[in-house]
């Protein structure tokens, strides 16, 4: 399988997973840039310094980029430190984005309307210690043409927000190299779902990547107790046809 990469003129050119961009140019970035409507950036490397360059996990740490509802980004690579990668603040379009290495997440989707679409068309992300893409708002995040290397989590629905939603999540084309804990968590209780489709899971030979794990989601800051991985046609919605071990 080949993700899809998409170039700075916005075609959609075949390119291996492996093949990660190189950079136009560099900019370090000491607080975080607020976006709103369409941002292309080139394939240029932004990364933290100041207040934004600890490398650490830490919770508190702000975004890159901050993107207003609506917001399009485009060909952008975020390096390292990373902060919190970036976050929108409702419905988004990342477009090309690469994280070479993740920080505490490499996007985190917000929103308390359930009609937000955040959709993520091409790019990649490696090196994510606990999760890539946090889903903290309400809505629907589509996923296609992305790689994925050495994480935890791909994709978690929040299971401890205070504010809890409904959320769909839909992977489509997604290339996950191991190591890899798992592709997607969700919340039952809260009738989230995630549909899988054309996934590639490679040098994950004895299957330990869950494809989808179930939580019993809470808004009271516990940790989430899990309830089940298995395929159901309803929260986990995936047939072994759509998972290809490479």
């Amino acid at each position: 399988m080949s993700i899809g990469m998409i170039m700075a003129s916005g075609s959609l050119t075949p390119a291996s997973a492996a093949t990660w961009p190189t950079a136009t140019g560099s900019q370090a970035v000491s607080s975080t840039i607020s976006l709103s409507g369409t941002k292309d950036y080139g394939m240029i490397r932004l990364y933290g310094t100041g207040d934004l360059g600890s490398g650490s996990q830490d919770e508190d740490q702000g975004p890159i980029l901050e993107l207003a509802a609506g917001t399009v980004l485009k060909n952008v690579i975020i390096g390292a430190p990373a902060a919190d990668g970036i976050h929108c603040k409702g419905s988004c379009t990342l477009q090309n984005v690469w994280w070479e290495d993740v920080g505490e997440d490499a996007a985190t989707f917000r929103g308390s309307s359930s009609s937000n679409v955040y959709t993520v068309s091409g790019g990649g992300a490696r090196s994510a210690s606990d999760k890539v893409f946090q889903f903290n708002g309400a809505g629907t995040l589509n996923v296609s043409n992305f790689a994925v290397q050495s994480f935890g989590t791909f994709i978690r629905s929040c299971g401890n927000c205070s504010t809890q939603y409904k959320r769909t999540i839909n992977l489509n084309t997604i290339e996950a190299t191991y190591s890899g804990s798992k592709l997607v968590g969700i919340n039952t209780n809260y009738g989230d779902s995630a549909t899988l489709k054309k996934i590639t899971i490679v040098g994950d030979s004895s299957k330990k990547i869950i494809p989808c794990q179930k939580y019993i989601g809470n808004n009271t800051g516990a940790e989430p107790t899990t309830n089940g991985t298995s395929a159901d046609g309803t929260y986990c919605k995936y047939a072994s046809s759509d998972i290809t071990y490479k």
